[in-house]
């Protein structure tokens, strides 16, 4: 049987083969294309304003995270101590223990020497506490030394246990209170970054029309502004801090002297007046008592946006020293830049 032979292909040319040779190259570029993302779904270019919009937004939710961090802190700091001074009062009492263990250690000799030891001295000279506290009634049989001394020991046992108890508590609240403080610093510098890369996508012109609408101008000057002077001594003091700290930098967390957040200035600019207030912006506004907008006076801590999430020391004029967001400092600002959410005087 014959072999089919395979007919041979004639190259194309002339217009047949020019069109081929079109096909296979759009073909090419297809396939070249085919995972690569289509300029019309390339990210588009914010503009300076957006871009602002965006950023300030993050920096809003990073300081609103920054007051729940320096929450989270200051229980955490508590815990800490607490459970410092619950050791050291474990350790005081063993001490005390380990007294009165020697003490009827002498009582325990003189009987052995005098031909005998009693019951109950021995349950307390065991290695086994429990074994003492069961057997403790036999105490009542020895003299009223011995007596006293192991009902000394048992009181000592137990409170020394009750310590521990509430150690071993505090510490499994201390690291709760660490775990809440490592989410809230995660979420803070999650915000941060992503404000960072929004300001990267910026080109060079647009980046300096952002850093010259963000520049302090004016807000930098440590003049004093023409108001009416502070109510009391107290007030004064905090508003000459608070002008002191002018140009220092915002670091989130930081309570001075070298920088500040915006709860850490009001705090720190209160503490040089000889006045405690709380930590965060959402416990200051509550520390005081509360004031109207048109009842501002110098020294009066003024608070901004829904969440209460920034707050400033007022300065009269319509005028308050701030802390305002990282990459910027300690500043004089006008009230009216951000939305109003109350006042208090602090007492």
């Amino acid at each position: 049987m014959a072999a089919h032979r395979k007919r041979k292909q004639r190259p194309l040319s002339g217009q047949a083969g020019r069109t081929a040779a079109t096909l296979a190259l759009a073909g090419a570029a297809t396939a070249t294309t085919a995972g690569a993302p289509s300029a019309a779904h390339a990210e588009p270019r914010l503009t300076t304003a957006q871009v602002k919009a965006k950023v300030d937004r993050l920096y809003e939710q990073a300081e609103s995270a920054t007051e729940r961090y320096n929450g989270a802190k200051v229980k955490a700091d508590d815990a800490r101590a607490s459970l410092t001074r619950l050791r050291d009062e474990a350790a005081r009492r063993t001490e005390r223990l380990n007294t009165s263990r020697d003490q009827l250690g002498s009582i325990a000799s003189a009987q052995y020497r005098s031909g005998g030891l009693d019951p109950a001295v021995q349950l307390a000279l065991s290695s086994k506490p429990e074994e003492f506290l069961e057997g403790a009634a036999l105490a009542e049989r020895s003299g009223a030394r011995q007596a006293a001394v192991v009902a000394s020991i048992r009181r000592e046992l137990g409170q020394i246990a009750g310590l521990r108890a509430r150690a071993d508590s505090r510490a499994g609240n201390l690291r709760a209170r660490q775990s809440e403080l490592a989410r809230h610093k995660s979420a803070v510098r999650a915000k941060l970054d992503s404000a960072q890369r929004l300001l990267d996508r910026l080109t060079t012109a647009q980046r300096a029309r952002y850093d010259q609408q963000n520049a302090p101008g004016s807000d930098g000057q440590r003049e004093r502004v023409g108001a009416a002077p502070a109510p009391n001594s107290r007030a004064a003091a905090a508003v000459s801090f608070a002008y002191g700290a002018i140009g220092k930098p915002y670091v989130w967390g930081a309570t001075g002297p070298g920088s500040f957040d915006c709860s850490g200035l009001t705090q720190a600019a209160w503490r040089s007046a000889g006045v405690s207030l709380p930590r965060t912006t959402y416990t200051q506004i509550s520390s005081g008592r509360r004031v109207s907008r048109d009842q501002l006076a110098p020294g009066d801590l003024v608070f901004f946006f829904s969440g209460v999430s920034h707050v400033g020391i007022y300065v009269g004029g319509g005028q308050m020293i701030h802390a305002p967001r990282p990459g910027s400092a300690v500043r004089l600002a006008p009230i009216d830049q951000m939305p109003f959410a109350g006042a208090s005087r602090p007492l």
